[in-house]
């Protein structure tokens, strides 16, 4: 009897131990499953945040010559006797961001007096940029700012604006009357946006020694005129730089062509460096 007790502990012993083992793994297999889970828990709240959004591209990555941006016949019947036909180019630092030119000129009618004019035209690209945003939206900005600049010309008379429709994306028309050397001048100033750029374009004239000033309706609509040829050529200033950077078909064939009797070539000194049998 108490040679037995022991021998009963032992098994009681031996009996418990499959129990801790199982526990033990039991516990280990919880954690694994617990640290999956919250794996893929972080997982999916990485891919839950949003992602900002890239900037849109700018439409326009140059600008035309502002001298040229107007047609020699317009400036000739805006600018009669103008004092240099080609115009005159404004300062800029980067002719791709910011470019002007003007004209001016006084013409003599005689004994009925002289007429004066004068027209100018400017161009403000605008990139885009991740922290100010797209250059279009830019742009806009830019315009409306412009617009509200002509309006507050410093004595300015009888300031109206209305919308230019036909002219870029949106335009607007300022008209206001001057007074300056002792006469009135008329004035009608054109701010358009097309994609990413803002083009405004002043023409002003009057009359001097009993010549008959222009009307406000002949300036309004020189204006207009000019302003849909300057912000036209903005588009065909991009559309010569694509054409450009595109080979034609014709280079592709002379490509081809010069490829071919590159090869031609290549194997007539193969087969000359090749030793008769």
């Amino acid at each position: 009897m108490h040679r037995s007790a022991p021998r009963l502990s032992r098994i009681l012993a031996c009996a418990a131990v499959p129990v801790m083992l199982v526990a033990v793994g039991c516990s280990s297999d919880s954690g694994s499953g617990a640290e999956k889970n919250a794996g893929s828990s972080s997982s999916a709240t990485a891919s839950a945040e949003p992602t900002k959004p890239a900037v849109e591209p700018a439409k326009y990555t140059d600008l035309p010559d502002a001298c040229t941006s107007i047609s020699k016949k317009t400036v000739k019947d805006l600018v009669p006797e103008a004092k240099k036909k080609g115009g005159t180019a404004g300062s800029s630092s980067d002719l791709s961001v910011r470019a002007s030119c003007s004209w001016n000129g006084l013409d003599d009618k005689g004994v009925k007096g002289s007429l004066y004019h004068w027209l100018s035209v400017g161009f403000t690209r605008f990139d885009s940029d991740e922290t100010l945003g797209s250059g279009a939206t830019r742009a806009t900005e830019g315009y409306t700012k412009q617009i509200a600049k002509e309006k507050a010309t410093e004595g300015a008379q009888k300031t109206a604006a209305a919308p230019a429709p036909g002219i870029g994306d949106e335009a607007t028309v300022i008209t206001y009357s001057l007074n300056q050397t002792g006469e009135d001048f008329a004035y009608a100033t054109v701010v358009a946006r097309t994609g990413n750029v803002v083009v405004s374009l002043t023409y002003n004239g009057t009359g001097y020694a009993g010549a008959k000033a222009p009307s406000a309706a002949d300036i309004l609509k020189g204006a207009q005129k000019a302003a849909k040829e300057a912000v036209g050529e903005v588009d065909a200033t991009a559309a010569s730089a694509a054409a450009e950077a595109t080979p034609s078909a014709g280079d592709a064939k002379k490509g081809d062509k010069a490829d071919e009797g590159a090869d031609k070539d290549a194997e007539k000194s193969g087969s000359e460096a090749t030793p008769k049998s």
